[in-house]
């Protein structure tokens, strides 16, 4: 199904000869039905955190009873109406309500008017770059920007005829379904990924001390006069730069070459969340409050790649437990004292089973990144 679908969406020619220019608030009507919260039926909310990016599902949401929430929280919606985030518009936070409930005034809810498009397909109309684009531009404010229904409803695009319009919304709908089903894939492969790594950390196991079986090197405090952004000198890697493996500073003063890291290297920041990642940019500059981990025996990488497993793990959990301090950190005697489940028996039967889940979830992840990126293509080439 998933070949058949793509093989429609890159062989897809449109003639848009009779398609009729149609501005946006002609095709969607704006709900505003508001909610006393205190003599309501309803028990469900959706707040802007609970969209998630470029995805019309929605898998996160809050009962009344949960929190306190502010007097903006009154706008209701039903089953079926878009929601739409109209602050930093730039996040295309627009999903399909699973159910009725309550949002707050700053989240549109939206109807399609039936008599001129077919429902199924104005939420890919709201996701297309030309839509986004108009919401960017005209958003006001600078810190937290946000749109007015009037300048959405203003804007114009090209809407085909109706027998066409169902045709559309099967094939943008087929599409959808099959990220859908690629994601829950993934989702059971990573629910299997953790019910095996608890299991290994419950049988058979000792803990071991982090400093007894690595090298640990904290990063050097670089100048930051001699810092640029236009590719001079050394890249240098800062904590921001962990997870994406991509740099955008430079340094163009002199270093010692004990602070260069490569491909491959396992690096932790010192602040904030705790993020590691193998680095898989270019050879850079180990910055101060980033640290690279190396095996004490080193040409025996097992200890890398079991740590791939469990460190992140155990990292987590020392920031959940360091309070709700502004900013967290981590010295490198902490990460030293980090205490990890290992096996008596030894490690590599554990890597290889770990690490043929994990090679399946990267697998998955990136045909969930194609089948999106084709998706969305496909809705730019409609609207």
């Amino acid at each position: 199904m998933e070949e058949t679908i793509e093989k429609l969406a890159m062989e897809l020619h449109l003639d848009k000869s009779k398609w009729i220019l149609t501005k946006f608030g002609d095709v969607a009507i704006q709900q505003k039905q508001s909610v006393d919260r205190e003599n309501t039926e309803l028990m469900l909310y959706v707040k802007g955190e609970h969209m998630g990016s470029e995805d019309l599902h929605l898998r996160e949401w809050g009962e009344l009873t949960d929190e306190y929430l502010g007097p903006a929280f009154i706008r209701k919606f039903e089953k079926g109406d878009i929601l739409y985030g109209s602050r930093r518009t730039y996040l295309r936070k627009v999903v399909i309500a699973p159910f009725s409930g309550i949002t707050s005034n700053t989240t549109f809810v939206a109807k399609a008017n039936e008599e001129k498009i077919d429902k199924r397909l104005l939420p890919f109309v709201m996701m297309s770059e030309g839509f986004t684009e108009n919401s960017i531009r005209n958003s006001k404010g600078s810190v937290n920007p946000y749109i007015n229904w009037k300048d959405i409803a203003n804007y114009e695009f090209l809407l085909p005829p109706k027998e066409e319009q169902a045709k559309l919304a099967e094939l943008l709908w087929a599409m959808d379904e099959v990220i859908e089903r690629e994601k829950f894939v993934f989702a059971k492969l990573d629910r299997g990924y953790a019910s095996l790594r608890e299991k290994n950390s419950r049988n058979k196991m000792n803990n071991i001390v982090l400093g007894d079986h690595v090298n640990i090197l904290s990063g050097y405090p670089f100048k930051s006069k001699l810092f640029n952004n236009d590719n001079i000198g050394m890249p240098l890697i800062r904590i921001r730069d962990i997870k994406k493996s991509k740099v955008e500073t430079f340094y163009s003063g002199d270093y010692d070459t004990n602070f260069i890291i490569s491909k491959g290297d396992l690096i932790i920041g010192m602040d904030g969340d705790f993020i590691m990642n193998f680095w898989s940019g270019p050879k850079a500059l180990l910055n101060q409050r980033v640290l690279k981990i190396t095996p004490k025996e080193l040409k025996d990488d097992s200890i890398l790649r079991y740590l791939n497993h469990y460190l992140q793990q155990e990292l987590d959990r020392i920031n959940r437990g360091a309070g709700a301090t502004t900013v967290k950190h981590l010295s490198v005697k902490d990460v030293k004292m980090i205490k990890l489940p290992y096996p008596k028996n030894g490690i590599n039967n554990v890597i290889r089973d770990l690490d043929l889940f994990t090679t399946s979830k990267i697998e998955c992840f990136n045909k969930i990144r194609h089948s999106q990126s084709l998706q969305k293509s496909l809705i730019n080439q409609v609207f």
